[in-house]
């Protein structure tokens, strides 16, 4: 630590090297008077579930159920499951009973695990274009989730939306998310639910209007900064397929990451709000070095700050885990935890 401050003097201007030196220098960056049991107990996660053929009942799905075990014995506490619910609905916004059978097994499946289930809409590209439609879908979502699970597994988390972004703007979330939130706070009023950040380069965190009187919330974002270095080589991407290499670790690299959490960190305090990273991964065309100096580097600022995180994700693309072969990539997987084996 004091090596990489001393090479921060030579690397800052005074003003920026104050500020650094102060966030480093608070005590767990202040966190634990903020920090609720909830975060605690969700700790650091795994996105699982996003793109797999389970929901529509493929018997040679990626995913195997055992793998949750795996999960659990490499030191994770919690699953965010990415559950495109909307996919899974008909003309008049109901959803199928038959996926959401599916969806028990998998909840129940994560708590025989001892791990907790964050269930996560994740229709982000449709809410991102489609305002209106979103918000009628969004809404009948929630009414059917939080109705099917009143009163059960009281460990699901749920959280309203992933990414909402794109061509909403925070007045339109704010009053979106309210009004997801009243739906469920009807059946379920003590359920830990996670809220996001609208999603933009800035994370406008300042912007977000939650109900004071709400203490079961949790407060997420995702950090993918810079995202042409997180997101090099993406083949589905015109822009980032031809780019890199670029490598990551320079200090001012390390000094960005510290000064984007603690923005989103002095308004945690201010507001008595937890924060959850929901999202942080970098693809796998990055060189492999810089690759897990970001992941370790992000995922221990999170630690300090006091937040619980999720990395993007178990398999597929940015995997932490090899399907195929059935074993951890362990380089991603100790960079994210470092007493894994």
């Amino acid at each position: 630590m004091i090596a990489l401050l001393a090479r921060w003097l030579k690397a800052f201007r005074p003003p920026l090297l104050a500020f650094v030196l102060a966030v480093w220098i608070l005590p767990a960056y202040g966190s634990e008077q903020i920090a609720s049991h909830d975060v605690a107990a969700l700790g650091r996660g795994i996105n699982i579930l996003g793109y797999d053929g389970i929901w529509e009942g493929a018997e040679n799905a990626p995913f195997r159920l055992e793998n949750l075990t795996a999960i659990q014995q490499a030191g994770f506490s919690h699953v965010r499951i990415n559950f495109f619910g909307f996919k899974h609905m008909d003309s008049d916004s109901i959803l199928d009973e038959a996926v959401l059978k599916r969806l028990d097994a998998v909840i129940e499946e994560v708590l025989a695990r001892k791990l907790i289930p964050i269930l996560d809409e994740h229709d982000t590209d449709f809410c991102q274009r489609y305002i209106a439609g979103c918000v009628e879908k969004l809404k009948s979502f929630w009414k059917q989730i939080a109705s099917r699970y009143a009163g059960k597994y009281p460990e699901l988390v749920f959280e309203i939306l992933n990414e909402p972004g794109g061509h909403m703007t925070s007045a339109e979330w704010n009053s979106l998310l309210n009004e997801c939130l009243g739906i469920v706070r009807v059946t379920n009023p003590e359920r830990t639910v996670i809220v996001a950040v609208l999603n933009t380069d800035e994370a406008p965190i300042d912007e977000l209007v939650l109900p004071a009187g709400d203490r079961k919330l949790i407060v997420t974002f995702h950090y993918y900064a810079p995202i042409r270095f997180t997101h090099q080589g993406a083949p589905w991407s015109r822009i980032f397929s031809t780019i890199g290499p670029l490598d990551w670790g320079a200090p001012e690299d390390e000094a960005r990451v510290v000064a984007d959490f603690t923005r989103i960190n002095l308004w945690s305090q201010r507001e008595k709000r937890p924060i959850y990273l929901g999202e942080f991964g970098v693809y796998e065309r990055a060189p492999t070095g810089s690759r897990l100096r970001y992941l370790s580097s992000v995922a221990r600022n999170a630690d300090r700050f006091g937040w619980a995180w999720a990395y993007w994700q178990f398999d597929h693309d940015f995997a932490a885990f090899d399907s195929a072969r059935q074993t951890w990539n362990w380089d991603v997987l100790r960079a994210l935890i470092p007493s894994a084996h």
